[in-house]
């Protein structure tokens, strides 16, 4: 299970719920086994290009957050009982659609040791 930040504030608002976490990558990264590029962004987790403000980099992340979701690159699964989903994290974005009134979701993940970005 993952749980944000405002997840841990909310269980006991703790000093460890509170810190900021900082974490610094490539905006572009290489699939180590393709050798493709893709963002490495995240609309949830990415505040702003390193030596640039957060205002500065809004534009910018702006429009590759739009970028990354055109309806060209995504993949619209379609869930079925027993239905199996799987994908790389190294070139893909999980954007859930919020579509499924009345039923419940229940996902288990897996992750697998990895590579560091480059």
């Amino acid at each position: 299970m993952t749980r944000t930040r405002e997840d841990r504030v909310r269980e006991g608002g703790k000093a460890e719920a509170t810190k900021e976490y900082v974490s610094e990558h490539p905006v572009v990264r290489m699939h180590p086994e393709t050798g493709r590029k893709a963002l490495y962004i995240n609309i949830g987790h990415t505040v702003r290009f390193k030596d640039m403000t957060e205002v500065e980099s809004a534009p910018l992340l702006n429009f590759l957050f739009e970028h990354q979701t055109k309806p060209e690159f995504t993949c619209r699964f379609n869930w079925r009982v027993g239905s199996l989903a799987f994908w790389d994290n190294r070139c893909t974005i999980h954007n859930p659609v919020n579509d499924y009134h009345g039923f419940r979701r229940v996902m288990h993940r897996v992750t697998l040791a990895g590579d560091r970005p480059r």
